[in-house]
C-alpha cells in the first residue's frame, strides 16, 4: 500500500502553489489578459501551466504548512507582487491612453464620449484609439513573455520568505504615478505642438482678417491637423511604449 506523509506532500505542491498564486494575480491585474472577455478558467489554465513550465527556472521555495500564519503572509505577498507586476503594465497602458485623451482634448473630440465595456469606464475616441493600438502593440512586441519573465525572474528579487512586504519599500509603486503623467505627455507632446501653431495661425488669422467666422474653421482645421498628426505619430508609439515598459519591469527583477 503507498502511503503520502503530509511533509511528502507539502513538499510536492508548496514549490507549484506560490509561483501559481503570483501568476494568477498577474493574470488579473494585466491589461489585456485581465479583462472581461478573458474566462477566468483561462487565466487559472495558464497560471498553472506558466507555473509548472517555469519549475527549472525557480529558485528553491519555502516550505510551510499551509494552517500556519507564516503561509497566510506569503500567500499575501504572492498576490500584492504579482498585483504590482499587473499595475506596472497598466501604468504604461493608462500613460498611452491619457496621451490620447490629451490629444482629444485639443481637437475638441472629447465631446464624443462613450461607454467601454471592456473597461468598465467612460472613454473617448482618441483614447480608446491610443489604448486599442497599444494593445496590439503589447502583444507584437512580446510584452507579455517580459511580463512573464520580469514575474519568473521577481522570485530572484523578491523570494518568498520570512519578508513578505519587503518589495514595497524597495520598488515604491506609489512613484509610478509620476511616469504615468510623463510619458503621457511625450507621446502627445509632438501632436500637441502642431495642434499649438494651428491654434496661433487661427489666432493671427483672426486679427488680420476680423470678418472671418474663426469659429466656423477653427474646428474642422484643428480636428484635420489632429488626425494627420495623430497618423503621422502612431508609428512612432513603439519606442516610448517599449523603454517605458522595460524600466518599470526591471524594478521589479
Amino acid at each position: 500500500m503507498v502511503s503520502v506523509t503530509e511533509a511528502q506532500l507539502l513538499a510536492w505542491t508548496v514549490p507549484l502553489l506560490w509561483p501559481f498564486l503570483r501568476l494568477l494575480a498577474l493574470l488579473s491585474a494585466l491589461p489585456v489578459l485581465g479583462t472581461r472577455t478573458v474566462p477566468m478558467r483561462v487565466r487559472i489554465a495558464l497560471a498553472g501551466f506558466v507555473a509548472l513550465a517555469a519549475q527549472p527556472a525557480l529558485p528553491p521555495m519555502p516550505v510551510v504548512a499551509l494552517d500556519t500564519p507564516v503561509a497566510f503572509a506569503l500567500v499575501a505577498q504572492q498576490v500584492l507582487v504579482g498585483l504590482a507586476i499587473g499595475f506596472a503594465v497598466r501604468v504604461v497602458f493608462a500613460a498611452v491612453e491619457y496621451a490620447g485623451e490629451f490629444v482629444g482634448l485639443q481637437m475638441g473630440l472629447n465631446f464624443a464620449g462613450f461607454f467601454d465595456p471592456v473597461s468598465a469606464a467612460a472613454g473617448t475616441a482618441t483614447g480608446r484609439l491610443y489604448g486599442t493600438m497599444v494593445a496590439w502593440l503589447f502583444v507584437v512586441v512580446d510584452g507579455h513573455l517580459l511580463v512573464i519573465a520580469a514575474l519568473v525572474q521577481s522570485f530572484e528579487a523578491f523570494p518568498a520568505g520570512p519578508q513578505p512586504f519587503d518589495f514595497l519599500r524597495q520598488t515604491l509603486p506609489h512613484q509610478w504615478g509620476a511616469e504615468l503623467f510623463q510619458v503621457g505627455l511625450w507621446v502627445a507632446l509632438p501632436v500637441l505642438t502642431m495642434l499649438l501653431f494651428v491654434n496661433l495661425v487661427l489666432g493671427l488669422v483672426s486679427r488680420v482678417a476680423p470678418q472671418i467666422n474663426i469659429f466656423a474653421i477653427g474646428f474642422p482645421v484643428t480636428l484635420g491637423i489632429g488626425l494627420l498628426g495623430m497618423l503621422a505619430t502612431l508609428p512612432l508609439l513603439a519606442q516610448p511604449f517599449t523603454l517605458t515598459l522595460q524600466r518599470l519591469l526591471e524594478q521589479l527583477r
